[in-house]
């Protein structure tokens, strides 16, 4: 290696390549550098320190194993918990289009942790004493770490972020249910008048729905925690010891605090990208409810004066650039457009998994930057709404009462009493005639105290 200007001259399988003079990375990722400029973005954090836990725990097995030498295996491992706290972030410069399976993405993690650690053990060392493929790879290949990075990423923010912010989530719902079970409402269907209901009950159904969507994402996401590290290539576990995939997966778990395991099949793990599809399937559930509660709550709120307004939004920001005053469901909506991006990013990952031949899933940077982009997005807007507009709903009991009691749907009530033929004639008569369902049964000398009774909004909840 020599020094030139600015650069390093670095030597690689294809020959020699610039290197700036100060960069931990080497030729492989310098060379990916100028391949793959797509997107200017790069991999997320979390993903990078999913890596650095998946390179130390490497070093650790290697060394337990006698395969490392402990000076080297100490060092890699300083290196990597450096890159699992985000020190050389700024040193992966990968865009997330890059050469299938995450090779390019793989070699910048081995560069940087074998260039910093051969620093950490002797900084008089030239740069590459620790060679990033024979020490800080060795007993992996890309296909089993990375695609194991992904799915430890995932889990960690799943279990650490997103299910925590839903729990949070269902918690204020339900303690919104419950406030608001006092109000009598009318219920809507069609979008027009239907039998009144509690304010409660409609806030008890949105609850549950976040509930079980909490229980079914903890279900889709329990594959996630099978990782095959020491399959290796295609899952035959070439140029690894024995004892080397059981170990690694138990340090992983030991790192992380989390039940990681060695899959059902290897082969399975190595061929697809089952887990990671099965998730984003139920964040596109999640994003379908999500969209069906805001739009009620701003459905409800709407107004204030010309809507419906049978419920009040806490005021976050100004509305309008044209009208003084006016304040928008601003939170609800930009919730909205988080969850139509995750149902994008839901069709992306699905095509992504088309793409699985043979012994591999090429398209695995991709389905990585979309699955971690997609939990993080949907946990920051989750933790959003709860804290800046769930908890902060009111209920407007004298607009409820006074819709309730202009309901034509009262007249489900008369039904059973009259027939359905009549009742019908005397709701379209106070349709016509822009009067309550009282007041035509009034002028018709009908309002009997049984039928007053019948008509009692608490009797049809």
């Amino acid at each position: 290696m020599t020094l030139s200007d600015n650069f390093r001259i670095e030597k690689d399988t294809l020959g020699t390549i610039k290197v700036p003079k100060n960069a931990y990375y080497g030729a492989q990722t310098q060379r990916a550098i100028e391949n793959f400029q797509i997107s200017g973005k790069r991999m997320p954090r979390s993903i990078i320190r999913a890596q650095g836990i998946v390179k130390a725990a490497a070093a650790t097995t290697n060394m337990d194993l006698e395969l490392l030498p402990h000076s080297i295996g100490d060092a890699i491992i300083q290196a990597s918990k450096e890159v699992i706290n985000g020190k050389w972030d700024d040193q992966f410069v990968v865009d997330i289009y890059q050469a299938g399976a995450g090779t390019s993405q793989n070699m910048n993690t081995n560069e940087v942790v074998a260039n910093r650690a051969t620093e950490l053990l002797d900084p008089s060392l030239d740069l590459g004493r620790i060679h990033p493929n024979d020490h800080v790879n060795m007993n992996q290949s890309t296909n089993d770490t990375f695609h194991a990075s992904m799915q430890i990423a995932a889990m960690e923010n799943l279990v650490h972020k997103l299910l925590p912010a839903l729990r949070i989530l269902y918690k204020e719902l339900d303690k919104k249910a419950t406030e608001f079970m006092p109000i009598v409402k009318a219920g809507r269907t069609h979008l027009h008048d239907a039998v009144p209901m509690r304010l409660g009950q409609e806030f008890a159904g949105y609850a549950e729905t976040i509930q079980s969507l909490i229980q079914q994402l903890e279900h889709s996401s329990d594959k996630l925690y099978e990782i095959g590290l020491g399959g290796t290539a295609i899952g035959t576990k070439a140029n690894t010891h024995p004892d080397y995939p059981l170990k690694v997966i138990t340090e992983v778990c030991n790192q992380t605090s989390l039940p990681f395991r060695q899959p059902n099949n290897i082969f399975e793990f190595m061929q697809n990208t089952g887990a990671p599809i099965r998730v984003m399937t139920t964040l596109k559930e999640l994003s379908v409810h999500l969209i069906k509660i805001t739009s009620d709550l701003r459905l409800l709120a709407s107004g204030p004066r010309t809507g419906l307004a049978e419920i009040t939004l806490p005021s976050v920001q100004p509305g309008s650039t044209i009208m003084p005053g006016k304040v928008n469901p601003a939170i609800l909506e930009m919730t909205h457009m988080v969850c139509c991006q995750v149902i994008g990013f839901e069709a992306a990952v699905s095509t992504a998994g088309t793409a699985s031949q043979l012994e591999i899933n090429v398209m695995m940077p991709m389905i990585a930057y979309t699955l971690i982009e997609s939990i993080d997005i949907m946990y920051n807007a989750v933790s959003t709404l709860t804290t800046k507009c769930i908890i902060g709903i009111q209920g407007n009991e004298k607009i409820c009462k006074q819709r309730m009691e202009s309901s034509l749907a009262l007249v489900t009530a008369l039904s059973p009493i009259m027939g359905y033929d009549r009742a019908s004639q005397i709701g379209k008569e106070a349709d016509d005639k822009d009067i309550t369902i009282k007041e035509v049964l009034k002028q018709k000398n009908l309002l009997t105290p049984e039928i007053e009774k019948a008509m009692e909004p608490k009797g049809l909840i």
